[in-house]
């Protein structure tokens, strides 16, 4: 469940970002760039947890 509103929120969030940044740069809204931005994004955001340790750091006094 988590993956799915992972992608759900991306997926909406990326769509308003293109959607903006369109109109500013004076383009046409485009779905399917939108589309593939939401899936990069989304696996991005679920590797990079994964990639990070999750540890303590020791304490190393000198």
């Amino acid at each position: 469940m988590r993956y799915f509103w992972t992608f759900f929120w991306t997926f909406i969030l990326i769509h308003m970002v293109t959607y903006v940044v369109s109109s500013m740069i004076g383009v046409g809204y485009d779905f399917s760039t939108a589309n593939i931005l939401g899936i990069a994004v989304t696996i991005l955001i679920l590797i990079v947890p994964a990639l990070l340790p999750n540890g303590p750091v020791e304490k190393t006094d000198h």
